[in-house]
């Protein structure tokens, strides 16, 4: 049985390729609540982008900062809202937390979830393993379940680790967000043996991965930028180097900005320059930095989106 009747067993639910943005999460003034409206408004703008699905609570929705009820909460109208699949990162501390966002995400109508290692606490591979082990036992059957190896935040998920996970064919492929050509290899030498989604998480090596095999993007960028992510993945599936150059190209001039802040700002940053209500940040950051980059941003962001639409 392949990887796509498995899963119509499950649910009929599409299953995640092409271009997933990973919304930012706004939160209400003076408040660690989501801005739900605002959310719904924002949703609707970046699906009418063309992306080809949306994640909800991972990374750059800065889920670490909400607790399960308003997680659930807000994915419950958010889905609702979606005209697009729905992905929701599921990731916790502990093993019951992301069972109970599961459970969430499966009866809210999600397409699937994305679950992590357990963060903050370090664990070895093998503890990682009946993480998930335990995870799937109690949870597999109901929605597909992509892992989700983001090294830079939480407990890494080595070449070897992921690669055996996916050899049991319990889970529906995985977003990798280290970034890390030798990974990408490792993961597409087993697609060529058995299906499942491969999912870039990080954008600077987007285009040879998409290139190379990748199912498509699960992207930070897009959160601001989708135009140009969409259209990126539009000449690369149409074979279109020159145009895909081009605009990798401009990827890579945004993607120096985001490391020079922490996380998300630069991408919430550039979402406020394009007038959406992103503006509360986890922590103060400098001001000054952040006038020096909207100041680039106004003239970025009408180049790129002319080149996106043309």
């Amino acid at each position: 049985m392949n990887l796509n009747s498995a899963m119509a067993k499950q649910r009929k639910v599409q299953l995640a390729a092409g271009v997933y943005a990973a919304l930012a999460t706004p939160r209400r003034p003076e408040s660690i609540e989501a801005d739900t409206a605002a959310l719904l408004d924002y949703l609707d703008t970046v699906v009418r982008t063309g992306v080809d699905g949306l994640v909800l609570f991972g990374s750059t929705g800065e889920f670490v900062h909400f607790d399960t009820e308003e997680r659930m909460r807000v994915c419950s109208l958010a889905i609702k809202r979606s005209r697009v699949p729905v992905l929701v990162n599921v990731s916790h501390s502990t093993l019951d937390g992301a069972i109970q966002l599961a459970e969430s995400a499966c009866g809210l109508g999600a397409s699937g979830v994305l679950l992590m290692p357990p963060y903050f606490y370090r664990y070895k591979d093998e503890q990682i393993a009946a993480f998930y082990a335990q995870f799937m036992a109690m949870f597999a059957g109901q929605l597909p379940v992509y892992l989700y190896n983001l090294p830079f935040f939480t407990n890494p998920m080595s070449a070897a680790l992921a690669v055996n996970l996916l050899e049991t064919g319990k889970f529906a492929g995985i977003k990798d967000s280290s970034g890390e050509w030798g990974m990408f290899e490792a993961l597409l030498a087993l697609r060529k043996e058995q299906e499942f989604r491969l999912l870039a998480g990080h954008e600077c090596i987007y285009l040879r991965a998409r290139m190379g095999g990748a199912d498509g993007i699960v992207s930070g960028v897009a959160a601001a930028m989708p135009e140009l992510m969409v259209a990126l993945d539009r000449a690369c599936v149409a074979g279109d180097s020159l145009k895909a150059g081009r605009l990798n190209q401009r990827l890579m001039e945004f993607l120096p900005w985001v490391e020079r802040f922490p996380s998300t700002v630069a991408i919430k940053q550039a979402a406020v320059a394009r007038g959406w209500k992103q503006r509360h940040l986890a922590a103060p950051v400098d001001a000054a930095q952040i006038t020096e980059y909207q100041v680039w941003l106004s003239e970025w962001i009408p180049q790129v989106l002319r080149e996106s639409a043309s």
